[in-house]
């Protein structure tokens, strides 16, 4: 049964006319008996009946307008309960990020007052994965490289945070630690750490293979820049390392490509519908606030 038939139901039985109905819902009389008739098919018993030249609800038809009332008082509380949990600036707020992002956004969010309670999940993924965790979470940090395909802007929501750039990381006491700057050419010949298939930075590696016309050497596989950067200092590689998150070791230098500018955007990956909470809001505002303050 359609909600709008029978509202019309309930207000024939309380205006006791069709043109009274017609005037209080802007619609002519013939739309109403229309729709009165559409009600009628649904029904097994008559729901109107003819006293004269009146149109009048009959015992059924009172019994459904009855019900018709408890249905709009239901669907309007549902209502009002959906409103109070969208404006509620206290409701938690679910936040993921891959593992530098968490490293740095999620202390400062934690200890930011005035905010509403943030529950923090960590969630390194493959870039393609990304887009699905804002099925579970409020708000996810995702990255991409520079020249990676976009977000699936057609469901999601989209924010971004920072243009991040990537370094080439090796051990302060390296050959290559007393250049400012480095080519494709000069890192190609050296033992690479690198993240695992199909995570955002192996792309610039296949980059740098590329621009210097040989394959590079992968010796260790690792998503953990803290990790890495220890791996790093210790001998074991050249690495990317992020330019504004994570924390290098002292032992490890970093110096930008020259010929092969590498970078990758951090972003904020949400549901429209997310958004429409303020709580999330809230988060969101300070997310970018934040990030903006990491920013050298």
């Amino acid at each position: 049964m359609d909600l709008h038939h029978l509202r019309l139901l309930r207000e024939l039985g309380d205006r006791g006319s069709l043109a009274a109905v017609a005037r209080a819902m802007h619609i002519t009389p013939s739309a109403v008996s229309q729709q009165l008739r559409s009600l009628q098919r649904s029904a097994r018993v008559p729901l109107t009946e003819r006293r004269g030249r009146r149109l009048v609800l009959t015992g059924a038809g009172r019994s459904l307008a009855a019900a018709a009332i408890e249905v709009s008082t239901a669907l309007d509380r549902a209502g009002r309960a959906v409103d109070a949990y969208l404006d509620d600036p206290a409701a938690p707020v679910t936040v993921a990020a891959f593992h530098s992002a968490g490293l740095t956004y999620f202390g400062p969010l934690l200890a930011r007052a005035g905010l509403p309670p943030v529950r923090c999940s960590d969630e390194d993924v493959a870039q393609v994965r990304f887009p699905g965790l804002a099925a579970d979470y409020d708000l996810v940090l995702a990255h991409r490289l520079a020249h990676s395909p976009p977000w699936p802007a057609d469901r999601l929501t989209v924010v971004p945070l920072v243009h991040e750039p990537l370094y080439v990381a090796m051990p302060a006491g390296h050959r290559l630690a007393a250049k400012t700057t480095l080519t494709a050419g000069d890192v190609a010949g050296e033992a690479w750490l690198c993240v695992h298939e199909g995570f955002p930075l192996e792309g610039v590696l296949t980059a740098i293979a590329a621009a210097a016309g040989r394959p590079l050497e992968i010796v260790h596989r690792v998503n953990d820049f803290t990790v890495a950067a220890a791996i790093v200092a210790a001998g074991g590689g050249l690495a990317l390392l992020p330019g504004y998150t994570g924390r290098p070791d002292p032992g490890v230098v970093l110096r930008p490509l020259a010929d092969l500018p590498a970078g990758r955007h951090i972003d904020v990956l949400a549901r429209p519908e997310s958004l429409h909470r303020a709580a999330v809001r809230t988060v969101l505002s300070a997310l970018r606030e934040i990030a903006a303050s990491s920013v050298p």
